[in-house]
């Protein structure tokens, strides 16, 4: 049987649970298996600093800054870490954020989950092939879906066609 709550004892579940909250935010807390994986070294040659920072740290590119804002051809976006078709550019719209943006993904393309890095919630979005960070969803686009997935442009690559 547990003793009395006292003041160390207090402290020590405290210092539990802030470290179990940042492993958690670390992504350590979940293991997902992707069909394609590299190792960190792997990831780091493949990818641009950049890329690297956005794809597989959680990282956020400054607005305003990927060309593909302008990209307007026919066409898919797709995941810049491992090439799974993403959006089709028939989804694209200009939300006026600085980073492009689409009302729905291909089916299976990408996967979700909860995000708490600002201090509130928000729905992280990943590629369902290699887990790669490529933005967030967001509930203010436009129709069909009403959904707007802001993404991060150097987590894609544009394939005309």
């Amino acid at each position: 049987m547990a003793g009395p709550m006292n003041r160390r004892r207090f402290l020590g579940m405290g210092g539990c649970a802030a470290t179990m909250i940042v492993l958690w935010q670390a992504g350590l807390g979940r293991a997902a298996a992707y069909p394609f994986t590299l190792s960190d070294a792997e990831w780091r040659r493949r990818l641009s600093p950049l890329a690297y920072q956005v794809l597989r740290k959680r990282s956020t590119e400054h607005p305003f800054t990927s060309p593909l804002n302008k990209e307007h051809r026919p066409g898919v976006f797709a995941c810049a870490g491992c090439g799974q078709r993403l959006f089709s550019s028939k989804t694209k719209f200009d939300s006026g954020t600085g980073w492009p943006s689409f009302w729905a993904p291909l089916p299976r393309a990408v996967g979700t989950s909860r995000d708490f890095e600002l201090g509130y919630p928000r729905t992280e979005v990943h590629c369902a092939r290699c887990g790669g960070h490529l933005g967030h969803v967001f509930d203010d686009g436009p129709k069909p879906t009403g959904k707007r997935y802001c993404m991060n442009g150097v987590a894609l690559a544009f394939v005309a066609g």
